[in-house]
C-alpha cells in the first residue's frame, strides 16, 4: 500500500509540479507563520528578551510571506525566487527580528537553481543566499558568528551539490532516453533492412525455381505438340515429365510460401528442407529429358556442405543448365565438381552455338546476376564467358567452412553419372 502511494506520489508531482510546490511553499509559510505567532506571545522561548531581539508582529510576517510564498514559483525563475527570498530575509534579519527565523527557504531556492540553471548562475544565487546567512549571524550573537559562518558556508555547499548531483542525474536520464529512441529507430531500420532483404532473397528463390521448372514444362510441351500424333510414346513421356516437373516446382512453391506465411506458434512443424547437391541427380534428369545431354563429373572426396552454400551451388547449377536449356540452342552441357581441400569448384560448359548460359555481362540477366549475389554472399568468385573450345562456361569457387569438414565416403575421382 505505501508503495503505491509514494508511486502515486511521484506521478502526481511529475504531472503538476506548480500544484505540489504551491503545496510545499503554503506549508512552510504556515509553519513559520506559526512559529511566529508562538513566540510573539512567549519570546522567552528563544531567548529573545535577554538577546534584543524584536518581537514578531505584521511586519515580520509580511517579510515572511515574502520570504517564503514565492517558492510556489521556484521552478519557473528559480534565481529570481533566491534573490526575492534572500532580499526578505535580510530585510527581516536587519529589522532587529530572530536571526534564526526565514534562512531555510532561500536554500531551496539555491537547490532548484542548481538543477535548473548552469554553473555561473548558481554560483550567483550560492554568493547571494551566503551573504544572507553571514548578516543573519552578524545581527546574532556575537560567540555564535563563526559557528554561523561555517554553518552557512556547509549548507550552502550541501544545497549545492545535491542540486548539482540532481541535474546531473537528469541530464544522464535525457541522454539515456535519447540513445534508446536512437537505438529504437535502428533497430526498426534494421529490421526494414532484414525485410528488403529476405524479400530479394525469396525473389530470387522463386526466379530459380520458377525459371528452370517452366523452361522444362516449355521445351516439353513444344515436343508433345510436335510429336503428339506421329510417336505417341515421346509424346506420353513428355508429358509425364511436364506433370512430375510441375508437381515439383508446386512443392517448392508451397514450400517457399510456407516460410512467409510461419507463425512462433509453428515452429514445431516439419517443412521440406532446400535441395542442395544430393538432388542434382534429379536436376539433371528433368534437363536430359528436356533433350540437352548432360554429364556429370565428381572429383575430391564428397563431404556435407553448410547449408547456405550446398543451396547456393545447387542454384548456381540449376540456373546455368536452366540457361543452357534456354539459349545454347542444340547443345551438350558438362558440370563438373570439384571437392578441394578448402573449396567447392563448380564448372559448368556447354558447346553450343547460342547465347550460353548467360548473357553478354554489358547485359546480364536476372540469372546472372543472381548468381553472382549468391556467390558473393558467400565469398566465393565467379567467372563467366565464352569458353576456350567455343560454347560457354561458368566457373564458381566456394570457400568450404570448417563446419563442414566431416567427411562422407570419398567419391572416386573423375566418376560420371
Amino acid at each position: 500500500m505505501g508503495t503505491r502511494v509514494v508511486a502515486w506520489l511521484r506521478r502526481f508531482a511529475a504531472t503538476n509540479p506548480l500544484v505540489v510546490d504551491t503545496v510545499f511553499a503554503l506549508a512552510f509559510t504556515s509553519m513559520t507563520v506559526a512559529i511566529e505567532v508562538v513566540v510573539a506571545h512567549h519570546p522567552e522561548l528563544l531567548g529573545m528578551t535577554e538577546a534584543g531581539f524584536r518581537r514578531p508582529d505584521g511586519l515580520s510576517i509580511a517579510l515572511t510571506l515574502v520570504a517564503n510564498l514565492p517558492l510556489a514559483l521556484r521552478r519557473r525563475a528559480p534565481l529570481t525566487i533566491v534573490l526575492i527570498t534572500c532580499a526578505a530575509g535580510i530585510v527581516y534579519h536587519a529589522l532587529g527580528y530572530y536571526y534564526g527565523m526565514n534562512t531555510m527557504p532561500q536554500l531551496l531556492g539555491l537547490y532548484t537553481v542548481a538543477v535548473q540553471r548552469p554553473p555561473r548562475l548558481v554560483a550567483v544565487g550560492a554568493v547571494a543566499v551566503l551573504v544572507m546567512w553571514l548578516h543573519a549571524f552578524l545581527v546574532g550573537p556575537v560567540d555564535l558568528l563563526w559557528a554561523g559562518v561555517i554553518q552557512g558556508c556547509v549548507m550552502v555547499a550541501v544545497a549545492w551539490g545535491f542540486g548539482n548531483s540532481a541535474r546531473m542525474l537528469t541530464d544522464r536520464s535525457r541522454r539515456l532516453t535519447e540513445l534508446s529512441e536512437r537505438l529504437r529507430r535502428d533497430q526498426e531500420g534494421r529490421a526494414r533492412r532484414a525485410v528488403t532483404q529476405e524479400r530479394v532473397r525469396i525473389a530470387r528463390e522463386l526466379h530459380d525455381v520458377v525459371a528452370h521448372h517452366m523452361s522444362v514444362i516449355s521445351v516439353q510441351a513444344g515436343l508433345a505438340r510436335y510429336v503428339f500424333s506421329s510417336d505417341p510414346a515421346t509424346a506420353r513421356a513428355a508429358l509425364a515429365t511436364i506433370a512430375d516437373t510441375g508437381s515439383e516446382v508446386m512443392g517448392e512453391m508451397r514450400r517457399l510460401l510456407a516460410v512467409l506465411r510461419i507463425e512462433p506458434e509453428d515452429d514445431g512443424v516439419s517443412y521440406d528442407p532446400a535441395p542442395g547437391l544430393d538432388r542434382l541427380g534429379q536436376l539433371v534428369e528433368r534437363v536430359r529429358s528436356a533433350g540437352v545431354p548432360v554429364e556429370v563429373t565428381v572429383t575430391g572426396s564428397v563431404r556435407p556442405l553448410a547449408s547456405g552454400i550446398d543451396l547456393c551451388a545447387y542454384r548456381v547449377v540449376q540456373e546455368c543448365l536452366t540457361n543452357v536449356l534456354k539459349h545454347a540452342g542444340s547443345a551438350r552441357a558438362q558440370v563438373v565438381l570439384r571437392y578441394g581441400s578448402a573449396e567447392l569448384e563448380l564448372r559448368v560448359t556447354d558447346d553450343g552455338s547460342g547465347a550460353g548460359t548467360a548473357v553478354a555481362p554489358d547485359t546480364d540477366g536476372h540469372g546472372l546476376i543472381g548468381m553472382r549475389e549468391r556467390v558473393k554472399l558467400y565469398k566465393g568468385t565467379i567467372v563467366a564467358g565464352p569458353g576456350p573450345l567455343g560454347g560457354f562456361e561458368v566457373v564458381v569457387t566456394l570457400p568450404l567452412s570448417s563446419s563442414t569438414a566431416d567427411e562422407l565416403p570419398p567419391t572416386p575421382a573423375g566418376e560420371t553419372f
